[in-house]
Order: C-alpha cells, then sequence, then structure tokens
C-alpha cells in the first residue's frame, strides 16, 4: 500500500489507514454508485470524506502503475493545486494506492466531508430557488475566476460544484470530483466557453452567465452568449442521442 498524508495531517495518518483497511466493513455510506464508492468516517472534531476508486481493467492497472498517476493521486495533488491558487475544494487529508505487481489494484482519496447548502444542480432543477439569480451570478464569477488563474476543470458538470450560503446573500464555490484538470498559462475564449457547455441546457440562465462573463471579459454579451449557447446545445444533442442508443441497446439484449 502506498500512501501519502497531508503533513499537517500526519499525527492522525493511522487512524486514516485504518479506515482506508477496513473501507468496505466500516464507515457510513454517503454514494454507493456503479463507479466509484463514497463513505463518511469520524475523525475527531470532523468527518472524513473517502472515495474508493472503482477497480481498473488490467490495462488501465498497468498504466496507473507504471505510467500515469491514478485518480486518487490526481485528486489529491490537484486539490493541493486548486487551494494554492485560492480556489475552493474540501481540505484535501491524503491518498492510497493498492498495489500490485501487475498494477494498481484500488485507491483511495481523503478529504474532508463538506455538507453545502446545494450544488449547482439545484440552481438548474429549482428555478424558484431563493437568490437563484444572485447565486448564479457569484457562481459565473468563481468560473470566471477559474479561468482567469488557468484552470480547466472537465468534470464541470452540475452536480461537482457545492454551494456553501455565507449569509447576507454571499455564497462560497467548492469543487468536487477532482481527477480531470488541466492548468494553463492562459485560456483561450472558445476554451472558456467550452468548459461552461455542461452546466445548464436551459436558455434563461445561459443568458445570465453570458451577461454575468461578458462583464468581466470585457467581450460583447451577444458574441459570449450565441458562443455558449451553440456549445451547450451541440453537448445536448450529444448527451441525449448517446443516452438514446444506449436505451436500445439495453431493449435488443433483453
Amino acid at each position: 500500500m502506498h500512501k501519502v498524508i497531508a503533513p499537517q495531517f500526519i499525527q492522525d495518518s493511522a487512524a486514516i489507514e485504518s479506515m482506508v483497511k477496513n473501507f468496505s466493513t466500516t464507515g457510513t455510506m454517503f454514494v454507493a454508485g456503479r463507479r466509484n464508492t463514497i463513505k463518511t468516517f469520524p475523525l475527531g472534531n470532523s468527518i472524513l470524506n473517502i472515495k474508493s476508486f472503482r477497480k481498473p481493467n488490467i490495462i488501465n492497472a498497468m498504466a496507473y502503475r507504471f505510467i500515469r498517476k491514478s485518480k486518487a493521486r490526481r485528486s489529491y495533488e490537484y486539490a493541493n493545486a486548486l487551494l494554492q491558487k485560492g480556489i475552493g475544494t474540501p481540505q484535501p487529508f491524503g491518498y492510497y494506492e493498492n498495489l500490485g505487481t501487475l498494477g494498481l489494484k484500488d485507491s483511495y482519496y481523503i478529504s474532508e466531508h463538506l455538507v453545502p447548502d446545494l450544488t449547482f444542480r439545484e440552481l438548474v432543477e429549482v428555478p424558484d430557488w431563493p437568490g437563484h439569480e444572485n447565486i448564479l451570478r457569484q457562481f459565473t464569477r468563481f468560473c470566471f475566476e477559474l479561468h482567469e488563474k488557468g484552470v480547466l476543470f472537465k468534470d464541470h458538470s452540475p452536480g461537482n460544484t457545492l454551494i456553501v450560503n455565507k449569509g447576507n446573500g454571499h455564497y462560497a464555490f467548492y469543487l468536487v470530483d477532482l481527477n480531470r484538470m488541466d492548468f494553463y498559462d492562459r485560456l483561450d475564449f472558445d476554451l472558456r466557453m467550452d468548459n461552461l457547455k455542461r452546466l445548464t441546457p436551459k436558455e434563461e440562465m445561459v443568458r445570465v452567465m453570458s451577461n454575468e462573463y461578458a462583464k468581466l471579459y470585457g467581450r460583447p454579451e451577444d458574441e459570449l452568449f450565441e458562443s455558449l449557447w451553440q456549445k451547450t446545445c451541440e453537448f445536448q444533442r450529444k448527451f441525449w442521442r448517446k443516452r438514446m442508443i444506449k436505451k436500445r441497446l439495453k431493449f435488443w439484449k433483453k
């Protein structure tokens, strides 16, 4: 077992290791996904969030062992990179990799368990959420800050931004599911718009985001909306086409 624990939590390494080694039989289930499993564990006055990544196939197992960084390692390193840039994400505690002769068996990312007031998904699904437009505009400013700092969050989808109400109309934003990310010296206009296309299919939300982003970016609002809406529509077409194909395949398999 290869492990890395953040220096400020070294004193908790034995407790964290016990959680990882007994992951299948202890902890409280938080997400029982088809691909990954997330459980929570108490640690002193904190709650830890431990994400167990699905066991990779033999090719990926060898790649993660000898060529590429594991998803757990990337999550930990990217979390630290975000914090260094002043971008919100739950506090990273460390990661574990269970290595075998032929490759990576499984891996775990350990972070603070953050309980949000909402995620971006609620803004999409609940249009009358209190303070909806204010939150959406603050979220857009958060996205602009990401782009200005050269962060391309590849899983920028509705469930991967946690939102915490700080009071007095102010909100804080935290990225999760971090293992797919790139860092640039500068993001061009096309990359920025492409990065926002997965967030919402609703034209009225895209218009508000375009208005707020244009004010920050110094480009015409119409130009920005046209680009983002075109990319959003194309993404939605591909998404629903893929889902339809999967349903048909399942039907014929029956």
